[in-house]
């Protein structure tokens, strides 16, 4: 998400050499690449306008300090203008009333809120440690009330089971009474959408809102309509007391603008941001970090965060047990590796929070996620012994192993070179080598 914005961005700052001050003069030729980067990006007319006379306001007259060059003295005012137009501060989701603690999920048809609504449960309950109870009052597609049933499964949340004929106003009574019978901290109502704004569904999600009175209304927007996404929130906004945004599909909108205008636009706080398609794909919105991913910085603190979530803590615990005690590292824990990965969001998700000279290297080098997926099935061709003692595959059962992953024999000599590089790395950090460890980093993942 926000490339273009974010290249564009950097090439702009790089303009400013050699001055003592940043002046009208030579920063009108920036703010204009800057307004133009933004308009690109479908950011609203308006939400520019005000934000490029901030930025002007705040940067004329600004001393270069220290080492700090022109162009690093701007980026610092466009920093910290993104983060006050994103919303400033955190603003986290209340779950603090008497329970069940109800959260109505609104917006148009095909925008993502049953998947979204799976993905807050899965939040809450791993986040936050919360009971949450699942909702459909989706009447009207009775695949969409399927689909949440389905995803209350994946993410082990309790589902409320309508009755043939059940109207909404019904449904919201037996389920608020059914959350309170058993104890959930939360309930997630999952609304009906609509290919368009009417006012049969502003009606129904208003008479919702009077029986559930949610602690949280949240708009499900999806980030790649742009302009047109800001318009509906704000038009929601107008005939609902929205208290937050969920903007989805953020992965695949390399323009950004309805992050950077929807806030502005409508006054409520984007909440949370759907990165990806999986159903750990559901972020915290924080405007700090976002302000640094679309200005090239990264957002290191969200990537070790994800590691922390992602890895398995049991079984890296168990690997570091085998290594120290002088068992080599197998192909098992080889694949282990990958699988810990994917559990991250495959490299995609993870080159997204990297500062951008570092997240271009990896893309250049082309470690994506279908490379992780061959490699497992590479492995998943081998033997129990095959994976345990690598050297004893010769010709032939290469051959049988590429036959089996379907791809070619060259692959799996690719993939055997690269465990090799990875083993000896993980020698040298058992007997401390951090240094050594280092230089062979390189070779470590596919691809590189």
């Amino acid at each position: 998400m926000f490339d273009n914005l974010t290249n564009r961005l950097s090439s702009v700052m790089k303009s400013l050499r050699g001055e003592a001050r940043l002046t009208e003069a030579n920063i009108q030729d920036v703010l204009r690449e800057v307004r133009m980067a933004l308009l690109e990006a479908d950011v609203a007319l308006p939400v520019v306008k005000d934000f490029i006379a901030r930025i002007k306001e705040k940067a004329i007259g600004q001393k270069v300090i220290g080492s700090l060059s022109p162009g690093q003295a701007l980026v610092g005012v466009v920093h910290q203008e993104l983060i006050t137009l994103m919303g400033g501060e955190n603003t986290e989701i209340k779950l603090a009333t008497v329970p069940p603690a109800v959260i109505l999920m609104a917006g148009l048809q095909g925008a993502g809120k049953t998947t979204s609504s799976g993905k807050l449960a899965k939040w809450l309950i791993e986040q936050r440690k919360k009971k949450v109870l699942l909702v459909s009052c989706d009447i009207y597609r009775p695949a969409a009330t399927h689909q949440l049933e389905l995803l209350a499964k994946q993410v082990k949340a309790d589902f409320f089971p309508i009755r043939v004929g059940q109207q909404p106003h019904e449904i919201a009574v037996d389920s608020l009474e059914f959350a309170r019978k058993h104890h959930h901290d939360v309930m997630i109502m999952d609304t009906a959408g609509r290919l368009a704004i009417d006012e049969v569904m502003m009606r129904e999600i208003s008479e919702l809102e009077v029986v559930l009175k949610p602690i949280e209304t949240l708009f499900v927007v999806d980030a790649m309509q742009g302009q047109d996404a800001v318009n509906i929130a704000k038009t929601f906004a107008e005939a609902l007391p929205l208290t937050g945004v969920i903007l989805t599909k953020l992965d695949g909108d390399s323009r950004g603008g309805a992050a950077l205008s929807v806030r502005h636009i409508t006054g409520k706080p984007i909440k949370f941001a759907g990165v990806s398609e999986r159903l750990t794909g559901l972020e915290a919105f924080n405007p700090g970090r976002m302000a640094s991913r679309i200005l090239g910085m990264g957002d290191v603190l969200g990537l070790i965060e994800e590691a922390q979530r992602g890895v398995d803590q049991e079984e890296a615990e168990k690997l570091a047990k085998k290594i120290k005690s002088g068992k080599k590292f197998d192909l098992d824990d080889f694949k282990m590796q990958f699988q810990q990965m994917r559990n991250m969001g495959g490299m995609s998700a993870l080159v997204d929070k990297l500062p951008a000279q570092l997240g271009q290297a990896a893309q250049n080098i082309k470690m994506d996620d279908k490379v992780i997926g061959r490699t497992e099935g590479i492995i998943n061709s081998m033997t129990l012994q095959e994976r345990a003692k690598p050297e004893i595959l010769k010709a032939s059962r290469k051959r049988r192993i590429a036959s089996g992953a379907g791809v070619s024999v060259q692959e799996v000599n690719r993939l055997l070179a690269q465990f090799e590089q990875t083993q000896k790395m993980m020698k040298r950090l058992n007997r401390g080598g951090m240094a050594k460890m280092m230089r062979g980093l390189k070779g470590m993942l596919p691809g590189m």
